[in-house]
């Protein structure tokens, strides 16, 4: 028999077929990680990937300071959109969740942007493949202490904000040369907003995702200037702030205390016993 008939029917039996099927499989995972994840009752069974291209947008209007809503919520979609078609290629290779995965966005042609995700997908020997696979940024290591600990992934979540804020008078004092080394109350209260907006969207996120709590194992800041569209010769600061993390859910008995809690976690909600992982 030919290798094509064979493959064709492979095809036709769908992802848990390939999955079954011995053959070579590729990793993001280093040497410790895969390790760890093994360790722990998961094998690899291939890299996954997605990406989504997106028009670079701006504030809506022309006002001062204006509204990123538009902008904030085409940024959460293009990161969901990318993380979507790398859970479909899990699926597609029988795994049951992507481990490792790093999100990055870069620059496209004519001003786009370019959203990837990348990770390694897993199948647990003997379990039930879930209706859709779980995802999640920590590093091989840090998910086997999570399932060691009695906790699993239940998705990646994010949150996002942008707040821009004019320079006005008092601002421009503070900011002058001259002035020293000062606090510029102005900006550290524009990057204090913008950290509890990013935050309150990564709580919703969370409770989206039906977890307790969150491992936050990312937080960027990006911060840029603009000529103010309303006030000639002054400027706007813009700040961005992305919160990237794994939510968890709990899994073994609410008596089960782990030896040696391994993880940070930070909670949703009132802090309850149980709800964290210090």
């Amino acid at each position: 028999m030919s290798e094509e008939p064979a493959a064709a029917e492979t095809a036709a039996a769908g992802p848990a077929a390939s999955a079954a099927r011995p053959g070579a499989w590729g990793s993001t995972l280093t040497c410790q990680e895969f390790a760890a994840v093994s360790g722990v009752g998961f094998a690899p069974v291939g890299q996954a990937f997605g990406a989504a291209v997106y028009a670079a947008g701006s504030a809506s209007g022309s006002s001062c300071p204006g509204s990123f809503a538009p902008l904030v919520a085409a940024m959460y979609q293009a990161r969901r959109t990318a993380v979507d078609r790398m859970t479909t290629a899990c699926a597609a290779v029988g795994g049951h969740g992507v481990v490792g995965v790093r999100l990055s966005r870069g620059p496209f042609s004519l001003g786009g942007l370019e959203f990837t995700a990348v990770g390694t997908a897993v199948r647990a020997a003997g379990a039930a493949r879930p209706r859709v696979p779980f995802t999640s940024d920590l590093s091989g290591q840090d998910f086997a202490r999570l399932i060691t600990a009695g906790w699993v992934p239940a998705g990646l979540a994010l949150g996002i904000a942008i707040r821009s804020r004019h320079d006005d008078r008092a601002t421009t004092r503070q900011a002058r040369p001259w002035k020293g080394n000062a606090e510029v109350a102005g900006w550290t209260e524009l990057v204090n907003q913008s950290r509890r907006d990013a935050r309150h969207q990564l709580e919703q996120d969370v409770r989206r995702l039906g977890a307790e709590g969150v491992v936050l194992t990312g937080m960027q800041l990006r911060v840029r200037e603009r000529d103010c569209p309303v006030t000639v010769g002054r400027r706007d600061h813009i700040a961005e702030v992305t919160l990237i993390g794994t939510a968890i859910a709990r899994f073994a008995p609410a008596g089960h205390r782990p030896a040696r809690p391994p993880l940070t976690v930070m909670p949703v909600g009132p802090r309850a016993p149980g709800r964290w992982i210090s």
